[in-house]
């Protein structure tokens, strides 16, 4: 499967096909960035779990291997977090991932900025491409999600006429995702040992969508007031019918 990509800076056209990762192609397996990188995805996949969100023909993952050929050239780029909304065939392990082979174009793509330089923004057109023009004019991903977990900043690009446009936040700070259904946004705070900003999940209801480690607190306080209520209506907690 060929497609043709029309509008182009460069006036070389780009030819690129959907082909299952070649038997003998070598996955770069870098070393992650910082420690933080996969609290920070597994943080997303979390909460989503919990909730129930997570459906069996869906693809979550991070640090994982997106494919196209782009004149007959082979690119994987590695995304921090990735989500797949369908795709054809549920298998336990995948290698990696070709869009339109294996289902539907990815609905978000993250990366997480760290102090080494890592492509986010290059629009790199020559082989290999950069990042940000891979995602947005070869994938043509929605929505590209670069976040500083250092300092907070959350840029989150959706595209429109085959370009991303930096979208503003709402009066709470966070981004509506029509494909998910949730709102994602910043929070503060510690979690595994790590102090810091985080990306956290709201539904549309502005409830967060929790940890486990949240939920368990939230259990523990709920018990503790029925406690104390049955406590003041003279009931022994310990000694119920």
């Amino acid at each position: 499967m060929a497609t043709q990509l029309g509008e182009a800076k460069s006036s070389t056209e780009l030819v690129i096909s959907w082909e299952a990762l070649p038997a003998d192609f070598h996955l770069e397996d870098e070393p992650v960035e910082n420690t933080g990188q996969p609290l920070l995805a597994g943080a997303l996949r979390e909460s989503l779990e919990i909730s129930g969100f997570i459906q069996p023909q869906m693809l979550i993952a991070s640090n994982f291997g997106l494919c196209a050929t782009i004149n007959g050239q082979f690119i994987a780029k590695a995304p921090d977090w990735v989500y797949v909304r369908s795709v054809n065939q549920v298998l336990g392990e995948r290698k990696s991932y070709t869009p339109n082979l294996d289902g539907e174009i990815p609905a978000i793509v993250m990366e997480f900025l760290s102090d080494t330089e890592g492509g986010e923004y290059s629009f790199k057109r020559t082989y290999p491409p950069g990042k940000w023009f891979f995602y947005e004019q070869i994938l043509q991903v929605p929505i590209y999600i670069i976040f500083d977990p250092n300092g907070g900043l959350l840029e989150f690009y959706q595209l429109e006429n085959r370009r991303y446009e930096l979208k503003q936040p709402d009066e709470n700070g966070r981004h509506w995702i029509d494909s998910m259904g949730l709102f994602l946004g910043t929070w503060q705070g510690t979690k595994e040992a790590r102090t810091g900003y985080w990306l956290r999940w709201w539904d549309e209801g502005g409830n967060l969508l929790l940890w486990a480690v949240e939920q368990i607190e939230q259990e523990r306080q709920q018990k503790e007031r029925l406690i104390a209520y049955l406590q003041s209506q003279g009931i022994d907690p310990n000694n119920l019918p």
